[in-house]
């Protein structure tokens, strides 16, 4: 079996929905971004990839990946929409792995594209009446009141808070803690590497460049994180906030995965090999939780063990889930989301896993090797991780 290689990594910066940056530009307009460049980066001739997997979630269905490989000007190459919730971009991540190390393709490029400012608002008709709910999103699992399946901060943050009995001010120093490591990232130029710069243009036809994150806070302090009001002030000992949760974002990232007798064959030397990679399904009550059994598993997957890890990032949906796996797990907190993570860079929820698997590349790069894992939790009771290795 052949291994599967990372030959590029890219990612746009992630902007604020609705507000910021990125607020005029389409999802379909992102991933052609991005797809373009992970095929221009890889060192490939375009001839040589075989397919463009794209995670999606709030689009509005179709196929966004075909879409980006015409935009991009790969004709020839088909594309598959993929859909797990928050883990989206994770899973297009291993779907091409695993084509790769079963032998059926030696190239897809595969990503995540998200733009919450221009989703689609869908509305259905209710089975048996006339009438119609508006606005509707297609359910993970059927709700209930502890496990609702439209409010993460119950589903994800305050499940995961109070099964664990994680305290606000552990949620909101580790809230404060992403920022600070964000900004110091942004400051430092760690994300220069891994960002594309996008032509943005505004309502009054002015043109900007965009490429810096622009999530980060530089001005949070712990009390200002304590002065925010719970999302829920009517449940008993609510602990989630706008502070400790995930911003909500746009932004696209994409990586090239080939076959390392390809690499080798054309001289191009890979970021990273993807080692190994899981899914898992929980009740969705501990939605949150998911992440530990994830890591868990992808890590015994590839013969390894927690302290072979050289850096984690556990994405910040809620700061909640990321100090649970850090405890559950036994992790070292400084090896733990090193650059910030959902609280402080953001959340575009298709493209998250992606994004990360694009940091966590270009890290490894600077490192002259190790290992990494990325991993998640997702809508439904579901969680994902991959381990990467270079």
């Amino acid at each position: 079996m052949t291994e599967a290689v990372l030959l590029s990594a890219c990612r746009t910066a992630i902007g604020t929905a609705r507000k910021g940056a990125l607020r005029e530009v389409s999802a379909f307009d992102l991933a052609t971004v991005v797809v373009r460049e992970a095929a221009q980066r890889s060192g490939l001739p375009p001839e040589t990839i075989d397919d463009v997997v794209l995670g999606e979630s709030l689009a509005g269905g179709g196929d966004i990946a075909r879409y980006a490989a015409l935009e991009a000007g790969l004709t020839h190459v088909p594309g598959l929409a993929l859909n797990r919730h928050c883990a989206s971009g994770l899973a297009s991540v291993a779907s091409a792995a695993a084509s790769v190390r079963a032998g059926m393709d030696r190239a897809v490029i595969a990503g995540g594209t998200q733009s919450t400012s221009t989703a689609p608002v869908m509305r259905r008709r209710i089975p048996g009446t006339d009438d119609w709910q508006d606005p509707w999103s297609s359910p993970s699992h059927v709700s209930t009141p502890n496990a609702p399946h439209d409010d993460m901060s119950i589903l994800v943050g305050w499940n995961t808070a109070r099964l664990l009995g994680i305290s606000r001010e552990e949620m909101d120093a580790w809230a404060l803690r992403s920022h600070e490591r964000a900004v110091r990232a942004v400051d430092e130029g760690r994300f220069a590497g891994e960002i594309i710069p996008v032509k943005v243009v505004g309502r009054d036809g002015s043109a900007s460049v965009f490429d810096v994150d622009e999530h980060p806070r530089r001005d949070t302090s712990m009390a200002k994180l304590a002065a925010l009001k719970a999302l829920h002030p009517e449940i008993e000992g609510f602990s989630i906030t706008a502070g400790n949760s995930s911003g909500v974002n746009d932004g696209a990232a994409a990586v090239l995965v080939a076959d390392a007798a390809l690499a080798a064959e054309r001289g191009l030397t890979p970021l990273a090999t993807i080692r190994s990679w899981a899914s898992v399904g929980v009740d969705p009550v501990e939605t949150g939780l998911a992440p530990i059994r994830a890591i868990r598993k992808a890590l015994d997957r590839a013969g390894l063990d927690v302290a072979d890890v050289d850096v984690f990032e556990v994405n910040e949906a809620f700061a909640a889930v990321a100090v649970a796996t850090t405890h559950e797990l036994g992790l070292d907190p400084e090896r733990v989301n090193p650059f910030g993570s959902g609280c402080s860079l953001g959340h575009p929820i298709a493209t998250t896993g992606a994004r990360m698997v694009t940091t966590l590349a270009h890290e490894l790069r600077r490192r002259g090797g190790g290992a990494a894992v990325a991993a998640m939790c997702a809508g439904g009771g579901m969680g994902a991780a991959l381990v990467l290795t270079a």
